[in-house]
């Protein structure tokens, strides 16, 4: 079956809780392959609210693929590869600050990255010069502003500012960590916001976060002993149709802009 999507379709990377668009018209699933391996699966090319879409689960489709082994250099590739130029990350989340309560949708405008050993830049190697990119505001502000309006379209509430504490993983965080990174200024915690955020920024590619808040950080509200885990799920359950929606309007309004 061959696509016909626009050159430009918006770019979809489904996190924890959203491994499939359940109102995506798919119209094809391709394998891209890339420079830097494979992604973390085919990508499913289709139309939602008439927007030509690009979906990838950066966990695979069954959930397979830890934090830590994501190839996010395969998976930001293969997106810009189909002429992706937008990208909407959905990424489950810990709350650290107090307003940042399970349920709540946070779009972030910062991040302080505490990952190590993973594949964080596509410049490197001896056939590459040294390539520095600015990265005061990691996230696009134009397409913050398309997701903030959005939501606010269909009426879903959602915090605008934060910081993103991005983690290692796949174990969750000591009290003591979560503590550490709160005097440091983040308002959230997870695992997948770096190196992914960074290499959009290294392919020019316009990138921001709707971050679903799972479950009080270790050591905070419900989670002051133990996380449970069995909350996360039945959170991300209900908090994940809400994030659907709003990428949902924010696809309507690309497609009446298009017309």
């Amino acid at each position: 079956m061959t696509s016909a999507l626009p050159t430009r379709p918006l770019g979809i990377i489904g996190g924890s809780g959203l491994s499939s668009l359940s109102t995506l018209e798919l119209t094809e699933r391709r394998v891209v392959r890339t420079p830097w391996g494979e992604p973390s699966g085919a990508l499913a090319l289709g139309r939602l609210a008439g927007c030509p879409v690009v979906f990838l689960p950066r966990h695979g489709f069954g959930h397979t693929i830890a934090p830590h082994e994501v190839n996010y250099r395969a998976n930001i590739w293969a997106l810009r590869e189909v002429g992706v130029q937008q990208v909407i990350s959905v990424a489950s989340v810990g709350g650290i600050r107090a307003d940042c309560v399970p349920g709540s949708l946070v779009l972030p405008d910062q991040i302080i990255d505490y990952t190590w050993g993973r594949g964080s830049t596509f410049f490197e190697g001896v056939d590459n010069p040294v390539t520095h990119v600015d990265f005061t505001e990691p996230y696009s502000m134009s397409l913050r502003a398309q997701v903030r309006a959005a939501a606010h379209r269909c009426g879903e509430p959602i915090i605008e500012q934060a910081t993103y504490g991005a983690t290692q993983g796949p174990r969750l965080e000591t009290a003591a960590e979560i503590t550490r990174m709160e005097r440091d200024g983040c308002d959230l915690v997870g695992m997948t916001g770096m190196p992914e955020t960074v290499l959009a920024r290294e392919l020019n590619l316009d990138y921001a976060t709707l971050a679903v808040v799972a479950n009080p950080a270790a050591g905070r509200g419900t989670s002051a002993t133990v996380i449970r885990l069995d909350a996360i799920e039945q959170v991300l359950a209900q908090a994940m149709q809400r994030a659907h929606r709003i990428i949902t309007a924010l696809a309507a309004e690309f497609s009446r802009s298009a017309a």
